[in-house]
């Protein structure tokens, strides 16, 4: 299967504009990747043509919408290589880590007991445990990084211990691209008798994810990092453990049987999806998915490999250009900062050229933190950048250094 970036483009009719009078050079897709024709004309052909609540009614437009919402669920399980069953539909990877700290953290954490993360960590992987320790007075560890923006690995392996109950981690980190070896350290964790989390969110658009393989006990992640609509998510759950777990909220759709005086539940996985679900979003999903699918997935990795390395060498010749984040195994962002500018300043007269970058802390003031820095500014790179667009970035700011 041949790529041809130019192609793909065309997917995406959003690309095709100006912005304050230049082409847009869209780099912000760590934030939210843009859609294809398949995933804008999925989701308008559910409002046009079959709109309706599903499982509960008993007429055609129902019949449709169920059929193409369960469906769904088992294109995304087979995504991921897990069983229809094991995948639960949530707003994003923030809900499914919330219940996951609500549905095991408050229920098997206790004093004494501790839960690690690391500091790559995106703010959705923290606060969730933060709070589950705060509730149980459990002890939330963090794993420390190396000079070049990877984990520690030899602090991760010397951190976790007999008392480690929860270890959630990052696949990949939003605000410096490091891939972490989460297959390792979740098997090294399961060893120790620890459940596991992996927050899937900058993974699942960039390369293929196999949870058999993996082995974690959990795995979160969004549609809208991959090319799908925002507002919806899957819950990737071992069942063993879903089936033991308490429900995270309660209401329609997710009870078996109700009386005033007790409730049981649903069986997996509608046991976590109280209330009307976003039907739109899960047909959207779906549509992202099987347009993933029909890829060359090789070939998107290889192209977008070329675009990171092409930005790191500009980057590096680049005079008072640092960059943030240098880890040997990274996807294609590029966190940065330009001496004496602040990093609002250089997105404000990056966006003047039609540059769309996000700048500040990325959701990870801890790590901002830990590095001495209020933020960055970050190009992340997606399948449809070009690398005229990488030296596009580079002539902008060119311009942003002379303005400053």
């Amino acid at each position: 299967m041949s790529f041809d970036v130019n192609t793909l483009r065309q997917d995406f009719p959003i690309l095709d504009q100006q912005v304050n009078g230049k082409p847009l050079v869209y780099l912000d897709n760590a934030a939210t990747t843009q859609k294809p024709r398949a995933v804008i004309e999925a989701v308008d052909d559910y409002y046009r043509r079959f709109n309706s609540n599903v499982h509960r009614a008993a007429h055609h437009l129902s019949d449709i919408a169920t059929r193409t919402f369960e469906d769904t669920r088992a294109e995304v399980a087979a995504f991921i290589n897990a069983s229809r069953e094991e995948v639960i539909w949530t707003k994003g990877t923030t809900e499914g880590i919330n219940l996951v700290a609500q549905c095991v953290g408050r229920e098997r954490l206790k004093p004494g007991d501790e839960v690690l993360i690391t500091t790559l960590e995106h703010h959705a992987n923290i606060v969730p445990w933060q709070q589950a320790c705060l509730a149980t007075g459990a002890t939330l560890k963090v794993v420390p990084l190396r000079e070049d923006g990877s984990v520690d690995e030899d602090a991760y392996y010397q951190l976790l211990n007999e008392r480690t109950r929860i270890v959630a981690l990052s696949h990949v980190s939003n605000s410096l691209g490091t891939v972490n070896p989460v297959a390792k350290w979740v098997q090294s964790a399961r060893e120790a008798g620890a459940i596991t989390l992996v927050d899937g969110a900058q993974a699942v658009g960039h390369f293929p994810v196999d949870v058999a393989r993996i082995g974690c006990d959990f795995y979160a992640f969004s549609a809208h990092k991959m090319f799908g609509p925002t507002g919806i998510g899957a819950l990737f759950g071992r069942r063993d453990l879903l089936e033991a777990m308490p429900p995270y909220q309660t209401g329609g759709e997710m009870i078996e049987v109700v009386t005033f005086e007790r409730t049981t539940w649903n069986q997996l996985p509608y046991k976590f999806e109280p209330g009307t679900p976003n039907i739109a979003g899960v047909v959207g999903f779906g549509a992202a998915v099987r347009w993933l699918n029909q890829q060359d997935r090789t070939a998107l990795a290889s192209h977008e490999d070329a675009l990171i390395a092409a930005a790191t060498e500009h980057a590096r010749a680049f005079k008072g250009l640092k960059i943030i984040g240098n880890a040997a195994t990274k996807i294609g962002i590029l966190s940065f900062l330009l001496d004496g500018a602040h990093p609002g300043d250089v997105g404000m007269l990056l966006d003047q050229q039609g540059v769309a970058v996000r700048t500040g802390h990325h959701c990870c003031m801890p790590l901002m933190d830990s590095l001495g820095i209020p933020g960055t500014a970050r190009a992340s790179f997606s399948i449809y950048n070009t690398l005229e667009e990488v030296d596009g970035l580079f002539r902008a700011l060119e311009k942003v250094r002379t303005f400053l």
